[in-house]
């Protein structure tokens, strides 16, 4: 804040990355509101002095609340907090009663409102007196691919403005972003003091980082182990995708008892506001989530930051593990790595600057995975999103950054498998052709395990009873669907198109064989003539009848 604040509202340009858990959100939200209070000309309801663009909205709603702290005494100014999860036409019609000096917003609702105009709201010409931009966490606003939200709303700002950009990891893409839309910006890198500011660490320094290496199906005891050792602590638990937070938040539920958990990931449309607000409050408990609570959150006294998946890239690795040891308090993080990846761990502390300590698995821990299993077996609910949780993972390792270090052919799929209590592998094409005599898949037929949930069960059992007709009349004859993966199927559909448009041009063809042939004598007649091997008027004299089809 102290090297912010000053450049900031001496009119310049900012570019800061500083530690997480470091201030930067006062760092900008006080130059803003000093920038605008030192207007000669006082803002009118409807006119926009600052804009703060953040990627997700949890961290909307917290910059937010830390405004409302500052404005609550400048009445004067109107805020409003534009963000996804509800109807639009609400914001806008907030918009127009009580206007809006400083917008807080996200940037999908932000480009959605700028074009509204059919509805009564002309946001574009309310920016004309804008002042401040500030991009928070802006790194991340590249990565989730808002990129052509945040160039078409720069195209309605005024160029004359204050831009700043914040963030605890910079790339590549901010750098570009730099370049395009700040003018002459000072460049702001906080770093820790003392022995971590000549290795430029990236966590804070009261942040203890440890990790684990245990098997794939040795994973899940050990988290369940852990969370049953701290259970009067508050903890972050990281998955890599939605399905996995769906799977084994609720798992988790039922097998740690007596502690409140709760699940948000990016799927969640209307729940994930009031989830966020409500764990802020808790003294303890445990979240379970996906990166969506990576960034910028501050969650009071998180104790716990258990990363049960590796984040898809290093930098995301640090901001995951600055959800703890925030503002000089002292914090403790833990990832599960597989044998096969211990040297993440090298790299971590080469790429991120990032120093970690080994802690040992737990010895005799309970076997909680057959319990697992037979929550399957009882429930298709649970069966379902066993699955769906094991295929979305592999596709999110074939996807990792560091594919180096995570090789999908390296991957022990029986081992996986087991790990995540399935009752029989999925088909999917990464497993094709693949043999997993380690795995042994449950004797009875897993379409006659039942839903719990009578409703769903009695749907189920019609879409059933419906194929069954359809065989009966298309004479006992099963019509057999191929099992795709979700992720090839838009692929397969378009080859299919490719491939039919093609055979429909060969037979659609209505070109003769002489036709063919006159036309290729002329096309070769061309070729000479662009060559210079022969003149124009001999071009044309040997031109054998085709020149309209030539043309």
């Amino acid at each position: 804040q102290s090297a912010t604040i000053p450049l900031f509202m001496s009119n310049k340009d900012v570019a800061a990355e500083a530690v997480t858990g470091s201030g930067k959100t006062l760092a900008f939200v006080i130059p803003v509101l000093e920038i605008l209070l030192r207007r000669e000309e006082k803002l009118k309801k409807m006119q926009v002095g600052a804009i703060i663009i953040t990627p997700t909205r949890e961290l909307a709603i917290q910059i937010d609340e830390v405004l409302s702290h500052f404005t609550k005494h400048f009445p004067k100014f109107s805020q409003i907090l534009l963000i996804g999860g509800r109807n639009p036409m609400e914001d806008v019609e907030k918009f127009k009663e009580h206007g809006g000096n400083i917008i807080v917003a996200t940037p999908g609702r932000l480009e959605d409102l700028f074009r509204r105009k059919a509805d009564g709201l002309d946001l574009a010409s309310c920016v004309k007196s804008l002042d401040v931009l500030v991009l928070d966490e802006a790194d991340r606003l590249l990565d989730m691919g808002f990129e052509a939200s945040l160039n078409a709303i720069l195209d309605f700002l005024p160029k004359q403005r204050r831009t700043g950009l914040f963030s605890a990891t910079q790339t590549q893409e901010v750098e570009n972003l730099v370049r395009a839309g700040l003018r002459n910006p000072v460049r702001i890198s906080v770093k820790e003091k003392g022995v971590a500011a000549s290795n430029t660490q990236k966590t804070p320094t009261r942040l203890e980082n440890y990790y684990m290496i245990c098997k794939a199906d040795e994973k899940f005891n050990q988290l369940v182990h852990f969370l049953r050792q701290h259970k009067q602590e508050k903890h972050l638990v990281f998955f890599s995708t939605c399905a996995c937070v769906e799977y084994y938040g609720k798992a988790l539920e039922s097998l740690i008892k007596q502690v409140k958990i709760m699940c948000i990931h990016g799927k969640m449309k209307h729940k994930r506001n009031k989830i966020f607000t409500e764990f802020r409050k808790l003294p303890g408990g445990i979240l379970v989530c996906t990166d969506v609570m990576a960034r910028g959150i501050d969650i009071p006294e998180v104790h716990w930051v258990l990363q049960y998946d590796p984040p898809s890239s290093a930098s995301a690795f640090v901001h995951r593990c600055g959800r703890t040891a925030r503002i000089g308090n002292v914090g403790s993080a833990l990832v599960f790595l597989l044998p096969m990846e211990e040297s993440y761990v090298n790299f971590l502390s080469i790429n991120q600057k990032c120093p970690m300590q080994e802690m040992k698995p737990q010895r005799n821990v309970l076997d909680l995975l057959p319990k697992l299993k037979s929550m399957a077996l009882a429930d298709r609910a649970v069966f379902e999103r066993g699955m769906k949780a094991f295929v979305s993972y592999i596709q999110a390792y074939a996807k990792h950054e560091c594919n180096l270090i995570f090789r999908i052919k390296d991957l022990d799929f029986a081992s996986l498998a087991k790990g995540f209590a399935l009752l029989k592998m999925p088909k999917m094409p990464e497993l094709r052709g693949k043999c997993f005599s380690d795995f042994i898949p449950v004797t009875i037929n897993t379409d006659s395990i039942p839903f719990k949930d009578k409703n769903r069960e009695k749907q189920r059992q019609k879409q059933l009873e419906q194929q069954r007709k359809e065989r009966q009349e298309n004479g006992e004859r099963k019509k057999f669907i191929k099992n795709k993966a979700w992720s090839k199927q838009k692929a397969k559909r378009e080859k299919k198109k490719k491939i039919t448009a093609k055979r429909k041009r060969e037979e659609g063809s209505d070109i003769e064989d002489e036709d063919m042939e006159e036309l290729l004598n002329d096309t070769r007649l061309l070729k000479r003539l662009k060559k210079g091997k022969i003149s124009e008027e001999e071009f044309e004299k040997r031109l054998t009848g085709s020149q309209s089809r030539l043309k």
